[in-house]
C-alpha cells in the first residue's frame, strides 16, 4: 500500500514539475536562442551562449521526459544542475521571494529534481513499465537456464561413454571378463534316455526277479 501511494505521489509531482519546466523551456524557444543568450549575458551568467542552449534544451526536453516518466534520474540530475546554476549566478543574492527575483521558484524546482534523482519517478511511467518488462524477461531466461542445467542422477558411470559398465548405486555387480580367457561354460545335465533298456538294465531286472538266494545274487552293475 505504501508503495502504491508513493507511485501516485511521484506521478503527480513529476507531471507538475515537468509542466513548469516545459513552460519555461518553451518560452526560451519562442524568444529564440539569440534573445535568450543576450538576456543571460545581461544577468552576468558566464558563457551565455552555452548556458542559454543548455537551459533551453534541458528544460523543454527534460520536462517532457519527467511527464512521461522516462530516464527520470538522469534528467533530474541535468535539471538540478540547471537550477543550481540559476541560483548561484542569478537569484541567490536577491532573497527568497520570487517577486523580488529571489530563489523561491528555482529552489523548489531544484529540490524536486534532487528528490527524483534520489528516489526515482515511481512505477507509473515508462521507466516502471520498461523495468518490469526487462525484469520478467531476465527471470524467464534464468528459469530456462536452470531447467537446461538440471540433470537427473541415479547411476554411477563406469567405462567409456558412460554406458558400458554402468551399475545402479547399491546394485549387484558382475565379475569382469578377462580378455584372452575362454569363458567358463557350466556343465549341462545329460540328456534323458530315449526310453529303451540296455543290457545292464536287463541283467539287473533278471537278478531282482530270480529265485536265487540273496547271498549268491550279484549286485546290480551300477
Amino acid at each position: 500500500m505504501k508503495r502504491v501511494l508513493f507511485d501516485v505521489a511521484a506521478l503527480i509531482a513529476r507531471v507538475a514539475t515537468g509542466v513548469i519546466f516545459v513552460a519555461h523551456g518553451w518560452q526560451k524557444w519562442q524568444s529564440g536562442l539569440g534573445a535568450t543568450t543576450q538576456g543571460f549575458r545581461e544577468m552576468g551568467i558566464p558563457m551565455p551562449e552555452l548556458a542559454a542552449g543548455y537551459a533551453t534544451v534541458v528544460e523543454t526536453v527534460g520536462g517532457i521526459f519527467l511527464i512521461l516518466g522516462l530516464l527520470v534520474r538522469p534528467v533530474a540530475l541535468l535539471l538540478l544542475i540547471n537550477m543550481l546554476g540559476a541560483i548561484a549566478f542569478v537569484h541567490g543574492g536577491k532573497g527568497v521571494m520570487v517577486g523580488e527575483g529571489g530563489w523561491e521558484l528555482t529552489g523548489a524546482l531544484g529540490a524536486l529534481s534532487l528528490l527524483f534523482l534520489a528516489l526515482g519517478g515511481g512505477r507509473i511511467g515508462l521507466d516502471g513499465i520498461l523495468g518490469a518488462m526487462f525484469r520478467r524477461r531476465s527471470e524467464r531466461r534464468a528459469a530456462e537456464e536452470e531447467l537446461t542445467a538440471y540433470r537427473p542422477g541415479g547411476t554411477t558411470s563406469g567405462t567409456a561413454g558412460g554406458l558400458a559398465g554402468t551399475t545402479p548405486a547399491g546394485g549387484p555387480t558382475t565379475p569382469a571378463h578377462t580378455p584372452g580367457e575362454a569363458p567358463e561354460v557350466p556343465r549341462q545335465p545329460s540328456a534323458p534316455s530315449s526310453g529303451r533298456l540296455n543290457d545292464e538294465d536287463m541283467r539287473d531286472i533278471d537278478a531282482l526277479v530270480s529265485d536265487e538266494p540273496t547271498e549268491h545274487r550279484k549286485p546290480p552293475n551300477r
